[in-house]
């Protein structure tokens, strides 16, 4: 408990954790939020904002405000999930390979370098292009599969000091299984790298989802904020005249790397003596 109240006393935290929480309340009543249904195409096209359409209509007709209110959800579930699962993978692969060492050792970080020196950017959007299911669960799997080694390699350095200490080896003296070694001595002592690794893993996610939905490599027809970029880019929004079109949605992609960004640092500063503040 106390290490919530002091997270959330951290001015950063308490600034991003606030986006955040507005960002989910903003999904979870899209329906009541939004004035009308993201697909809805009967309204006059490229209308500028008005009292009916705050942010204008789309070349096909559907009302900009509700298609970002709606897109919201898409993109924040993206981030959260990914981040979950390019976290469990590289919790599970740095220590793994951190607390076992030897050829174990070897073999996961050969793997993870592997993904480390391909650029991250141009791998996913090969994976993408070459992949024919074309969806968000797509775009979710490809992203967290080149999400993950990063983490992996920070947890495996921090895993390879933490078993030297003495209340590891004391565990070991006594026979404890390696499993009770990790989950119980080892994992507890790097919640917060682990935490600031999911924050890291989240911010990856939402900006690669955008760049690989503008870039019209997902699904076209889902609404999240990358495909009402795609659209308006295709649609040429700024010669029209409508740059919310693309603002708005940039801004609150913008807003939410913040908020991940902002939880990050807090979490830092928190887990880091060094970085604590006097």
């Amino acid at each position: 408990m106390k290490y919530i109240l002091a997270f959330f006393k951290n001015r950063k935290a308490a600034v991003g954790a606030s986006l955040f929480i507005f960002f989910v309340i903003v999904a979870i009543f899209a329906p009541y939020i939004a004035p009308y249904s993201p697909t809805y195409m009967g309204f006059t096209p490229l209308q500028s904002p008005n009292a009916k359409h705050w942010l204008g209509t789309t070349a096909t007709g559907q009302d900009i405000f509700s298609r970002v209110v709606w897109g919201t959800r898409l993109s924040l579930m993206v981030g959260i999930i990914v981040g979950l699962i390019a976290t469990t993978v590289s919790v599970i692969i740095g220590l793994t390979a951190g607390y076992f060492g030897g050829k174990v050792d070897d073999i996961l970080m050969t793997i993870t370098n592997i993904f480390l020196v391909i650029p991250g950017l141009p791998l996913i959007i090969i994976l993408a292009a070459y992949i024919t299911v074309k969806g968000i669960w797509t775009i979710i799997f490809v992203i967290s599969i080149t999400g993950w080694a990063w983490g992996a390699r920070v947890l495996r350095s921090q895993t390879m000091t933490l078993k030297n200490r003495d209340f590891v080896k004391a565990s070991t003296v006594v026979g404890e299984r390696s499993s009770h070694i990790i989950f119980f001595d080892i994992f507890p002592n790097m919640l917060g790298l682990i935490v600031a690794n999911f924050f890291g893993a989240a911010i990856y996610a939402v900006l690669s989802e955008a760049g690989l939905e503008f870039l019209g490599l997902g699904d076209s027809s889902a609404v999240s904020w990358g495909t009402i970029l795609y659209w308006a880019q295709n649609n040429q929004a700024i010669l029209f005249g409508l740059w919310q079109w693309m603002a708005v949605p940039g801004l609150l992609i913008a807003l939410l790397g913040m908020s991940f960004a902002l939880m990050n640092f807090a979490v830092d500063e928190l887990t880091n003596p060094r970085l604590r503040k006097r």
